[in-house]
């Protein structure tokens, strides 16, 4: 069968708040100046939201440029900002910290506690009010290119392939999108972003990028304990000084407190596993009391940028822009990526749409939206935020004073930009070299295992499908990631993907469990040899976020 094809003026890959914001962002200019756009949204999931996962405090500043009238339209922010904490845990004690001490940036005076699909899910509802063309459930699999290697469209995955790649009775080819611009919105690490971004060499010049793993979960609290608009931040333990991360609890509406933790992919320790670490922060004894006699009702992780600008690439290709995440514009002081996502979506849909309205054909760069970009209250908040996330190559405190300092007295301004110093995927060091991390069984109370933990985030594969977890080298998880590291990919993958077992003649072989990806992306980063690549699968496959 041959693919059919679809014309539009603009394919955005990925109904996330970047991808859905230029989508509005190009009708409404459509609307105003009477020039028609046709514009498709191509997402992944099997509906919009799916696929979202964030903590997720909201600065509404994009949104109130993109839709000032939100309120009234019904937007899904239901819980203003009331209080918030910071403090610092040993494993027994938290030493609060005033948030009079706080960095501006971390202050959440005017913000939302939201939940982020919820948002993406109106998001669609004012697009496609606006006509624009949203297809759930189909995977962008595939770059297109037209004869001058300009990009042209996507196209989306196969159905109906077994495991061997061969054509089953239910076999229908993908579909091709053609575009004049096309969006590349997938958010962190996303697999044709990744293509694009190597084929035209868009991070030349820039650091290497950075992430984190983020791991998320919604319970329903007692509600005597419940504080609505409450935002609490840690860090410290139950992390070592030298690895990057803390947790997040923000209490949303109806009972419900969205509780994660993040872990920089820069951890140097094999051993360590983001998840069980995770679980082990909530044991603390002034974190436990908030799950007690509460109940864990949805699950998810993600990976995350925190390169900042200095890792930022360049935003323009050949018939296309990178927008949101998908490029990194991620503030990690603020730990907020949402608003700047928005913003870049809405900078970009200005430019396409100033360039279809001159009579563009496509296929050209779009330096209008690197422009804007470079004049946008985005790029000076990511300027002013750059030497946070560099600054922890000195461990926790060396990191925290020299932010007070960056933050607090230099405002973000200082002459001077640090650099970051690591590749995540080179960063670990031999297992014998680390001291083993033994974890706590979990109590199936307020610690868990993977297994039930992927069961709340109704991840779904169809098993007769290609493996979308694709090793370059067959032989190196035992002959390297094992031997070296025994095994790290068992640890940092938040979803039991990956298992050393015994083959038929007692030998030791990685096992893929593809059914249980969560499409977090770690493993596409933190693999050391950098021999896992993490392509779509199915349309429609993967977790189904509900509230997430």
């Amino acid at each position: 069968m041959e693919r059919e094809s679809m014309e539009y003026d603009v394919v955005i890959v990925g109904a996330g708040p970047a991808g859905l914001s230029a989508a509005i962002r190009l009708k409404q200019l459509a609307q105003q100046q009477d020039h028609d756009v046709s514009v498709c949204v191509i997402e992944k999931g099997s509906e919009v939201g799916a696929h979202i996962l964030s903590g997720a405090v909201l600065e509404p500043r994009a949104l109130n440029e993109l839709i000032p009238d939100w309120e009234e339209k019904g937007a899904p922010l239901n819980t203003p900002v009331t209080g918030e904490t910071f403090m610092f845990l040993s494993k027994s004690r938290a030493i609060g910290l005033p948030m009079i001490f706080m960095p501006p940036a971390m202050h959440n005076s005017g913000n939302y506690i939201i939940s982020l699909g919820n948002l993406c899910r109106w998001l669609a509802e004012q697009a496609e009010a606006m006509e624009v063309e949203i297809f759930p459930g189909f995977a962008a699999a595939e770059v297109l290119f037209d004869d001058n290697g300009a990009v042209r469209g996507i196209a989306t995955g196969d159905m109906g392939r077994d495991k061997e790649g061969n054509q089953t009775d239910a076999y229908e080819p993908g579909m091709e999108l053609h575009a004049r611009y096309t969006f590349m919105a997938e958010g962190c690490r996303g697999s044709l972003g990744k293509e694009v971004i190597a084929r035209f060499h868009l991070s030349d010049g820039a650091q290497a990028q950075t992430y984190g793993i983020g791991i998320k979960e919604l319970w329903e609290v007692d509600p005597a304990i419940h504080q609505q608009g409450l935002i609490l931040h840690s860090a410290g333990w139950p992390l070592g000084g030298g690895t990057y991360g803390g947790s997040f609890i923000y209490h949303m509406e109806d009972n419900q407190v969205a509780a994660g933790f993040v872990v920089g992919l820069d951890y140097q320790n094999p051993w360590l596993s983001p998840f069980d670490e995770f679980q082990r922060f909530k044991t603390h004894p002034k974190i436990r009391p908030i799950f007690e006699g509460g109940r864990r009702i949805a699950y998810g992780a993600r990976a995350l940028n925190e390169g900042g600008l200095q890792s930022l690439p360049k935003l323009v290709f050949p018939g296309g822009v990178l927008i949101g995440c998908e490029a990194g514009t991620l503030n990690m002081p603020k730990i907020k990526g949402t608003h700047t996502a928005m913003k870049t979506g809405m900078l970009a849909a200005e430019a396409a749409f100033d360039a279809l309205n001159r009579g563009s054909a496509g296929g050209d760069e779009l330096p209008a939206y690197t422009d804007a970009f470079n004049d946008s209250w985005v790029y000076e908040e990511l300027k002013l935020a750059r030497n946070v996330r560099p600054s922890f190559r000195w461990g926790l405190w060396g990191g925290t004073l020299y932010t007070g300092i960056d933050q607090t007295l230099l405002r973000g301004r200082a002459p001077w930009t640090l650099k970051h110093t690591h590749v995540d995927h080179e960063t670990l060091k031999p297992a014998a070299e680390c001291q083993r991390i033994e974890y706590p069984a979990p109590d199936g109370k307020i610690t868990f295992d993977r297994s039930s933990s992927v069961y709340l985030s109704s991840t779904n594969h169809e098993e007769n499908q290609p493996c979308h977890l694709t090793l370059k080298d067959a032989g190196v998880p035992i002959e390297t990631n094992l031997k070296n590291y025994q095994a790290p990919e068992q640890r940092y993958c938040p979803a039991g993907v990956y298992e050393i077992v015994d083959d038929e003649s007692g030998n030791p072989m990685l096992q893929i469990n593809a059914q249980n990806c969560v499409h977090c992306k770690t493993c596409d980063i933190k693999d050391p040899t950098q021999n896992i690549t993490w392509v779509t699968p199915q349309g429609g496959d993967g977790p189904n976020y509900p509230n997430m």
